[in-house]
């Protein structure tokens, strides 16, 4: 087992762009823009609340983690457990809107992983709260989401334990990624510099 710890937010930077995700973890890169302000902020008023009892259930905020089998740590940004059953799950607050892929859902699958881990029990959905929609989902977790996140795991730490950074490739999503300005995506991957430096010096 790698001594590497992955931090809970890797692994979405991960699914989201691996080229993101080394710039930040091996690189210590990193650049706010005015949605991972707003994310900040967001998180900032969650970690801020106390824990709180309400109908039975109680409201565990800020809540570190740790899976030394799966060698993952990080924070949960709010722990729902029925006081009665004992049965709990983690709910993450997320600044935009349902995301298509599964890139929010791995971060959250992960997380249920560390409290299995270390709470010995089974947890079989997850919960999530965008700002932007106002509007909180639930979610059953699958074994292929299960099976997912796993992958994505070994996938980061392979990466994390290279100290490599992948070349930039450009798609839609580059747009809103606060590393823009720093990865320039549009710039490397269309650099034919060396090739024009090589044409220069060819043989007539």
């Amino acid at each position: 087992m790698s001594d590497i710890l992955i931090s809970l937010s890797a692994l979405q930077h991960y699914a989201f762009c691996p080229r993101q995700c080394a710039l930040i973890h091996n690189e210590q890169v990193w650049s706010e823009n005015w949605l991972t302000a707003q994310g900040q902020q967001l998180h900032q008023r969650v970690d801020s609340g106390v824990p709180e009892t309400r109908k039975g259930i109680r409201y565990e905020r800020a809540v570190r983690v740790s899976a030394p089998k799966l060698g993952l740590v990080g924070k949960l940004d709010l722990i729902e457990v029925d006081i009665k059953t004992g049965i709990c799950f983690p709910v993450e607050y997320k600044r935009g809107k349902p995301k298509q892929d599964h890139i929010d859902l791995i971060q959250l699958c992960a997380q249920v992983l560390c409290l299995e881990e270390m709470l010995k029990l089974s947890i079989n959905h997850v919960a999530m709260w965008y700002w932007q929609t106002k509007h909180r989902i639930e979610v059953v977790l699958t074994q292929s989401l299960r099976d997912e996140t796993l992958t994505i795991i070994e996938k980061t730490r392979m990466l994390l334990e290279s100290g490599m950074t992948p070349k930039a490739k450009y798609e839609k999503k580059c747009d809103a990624c606060s590393l823009y300005d720093l990865c320039n995506p549009k710039l490397m991957f269309k650099d034919k510099s060396k090739v024009y430096v090589n044409m220069l010096f060819q043989e007539g």
